[in-house]
């Protein structure tokens, strides 16, 4: 596949990689390192965030975090360490009444490991989906507001972006995935959008939202909170960054949704930053 050239500086600030063939059983397609980096280079990516795919239920993510931050090691890649909790993320009754009594296992991410995480110089900040690896406990949300480095949040119709604005959002900067609105809930997006008039520590992400007229409202309305997110590898980055490129936006939002805006909020993806 031809290169794209853009004359932008583009980052990237979703992007999976998996540590083992488990990992890609669990969820997606099969990738190498070598092969995320050579298609992050074919669509003009020079550095992406990556974290690692889900994982089975009741087990840890820590080896899939060391592995995947070992993996970044010389590579234009930023580990963020993934993490889940005991709690059930859904608005339900039941689910509020069993969040009451629940407790963490040995599986899920505590206090401490944020604190160790957040003090690795080979981690950036953290990934959490609650409607797949549930949501942390207080004393861990604590915990990560007190470090505040960024969470990265999969968002969409099991975990709506109104239940991050109640549980997260006002404690860390939040960024939400695809819009807050996968799998392409349109609605949703608008939302999440919307959210971002009350919350100054909102940022959202591009990855799998095909909606131009969406994508081209949050550029023109909001463009110091949209980050460019291609979703590798379940689309390739060259999908992403033709997507944004063809927006009839001006090309001071582009600079800023390609990379200006993911600098302030990530501070390891500034140029001559390794």
């Amino acid at each position: 596949m031809l290169e794209l050239e853009h004359g932008f500086r583009v980052v990237d600030v979703n992007a999976r990689l998996d540590p083992d063939e488990q990992s890609v059983a669990a969820r997606g397609r099969d990738i190498s390192p070598e092969r995320l980096e050579r298609e992050l280079h074919q669509a003009g990516v020079v550095r992406a965030v990556v974290s690692p795919g889900a994982q089975p239920v009741e087990q840890s993510y820590l080896r899939p975090n060391n592995a995947v931050a070992r993996m970044s090691v010389d590579r234009p890649f930023l580990a963020f360490a993934r993490i889940n909790g005991p709690r059930d993320p859904s608005a339900s009754a039941s689910a509020r009444l069993r969040n009451l009594t629940t407790s963490r296992g040995d599986h899920h991410a505590d206090p401490d490991d944020i604190e160790q995480y957040a003090y690795d110089d080979r981690f950036h900040g953290f990934c959490l989906a609650p409607a797949v690896d549930g949501l942390p406990d207080e004393e861990t949300l604590d915990m990560l507001e007190n470090v505040g480095l960024p969470v990265f949040v999969h968002s969409g119709q099991s975990f709506e972006p109104s239940a991050v604005a109640e549980t997260l959002m006002g404690r860390f900067p939040v960024v939400l995935s695809s819009f807050g609105g996968f799998p392409l809930d349109r609605e949703l997006m608008h939302e999440s959008i919307d959210l971002l008039d009350d919350h100054d520590n909102l940022y959202l992400d591009t990855s799998f939202v095909r909606y131009r007229s969406v994508l081209e409202r949050a550029l023109l309305e909001h463009p110091d909170r949209v980050l460019f997110g291609s979703g590798a590898p379940e689309t390739h980055p060259n999908v992403g960054v033709m997507e944004i490129l063809t927006l009839d936006v001006s090309e001071d939002a582009l600079a800023k949704a390609f990379s200006k805006n993911a600098t302030r909020v990530i501070s390891a993806l500034a140029p001559g930053e390794q």
